[in-house]
């Protein structure tokens, strides 16, 4: 694998695995609190349709991105 591919790859792990705590976060499976406040920071509480949509968005994009930097790597 080259440098390129390696950079890509791990950028896309760090994705995908942001994405699945926003989902997760999202249906509500896991509760955590704000960590760096800078205004008026509630946790989230229950279900949200945005962080769960944006958890999938961004899951699959991440998976993407490993897929494209595993295939550039086999080359």
């Amino acid at each position: 694998m080259n440098a390129k591919a390696t950079a890509s790859t791990i950028f896309g792990v760090v994705v995908a695995l942001l994405g699945t705590l926003w989902l997760v976060q999202g249906l509500g499976l896991v509760h955590i609190g704000p960590v760096l406040c800078v205004a008026n920071c509630e946790p989230i509480t229950g279900k949200s349709t945005q962080w769960t949509v944006t958890g999938i968005i961004s899951l699959f994009v991440g998976l993407v991105i490993v897929w494209a930097g595993l295939r550039r790597g086999n080359r």
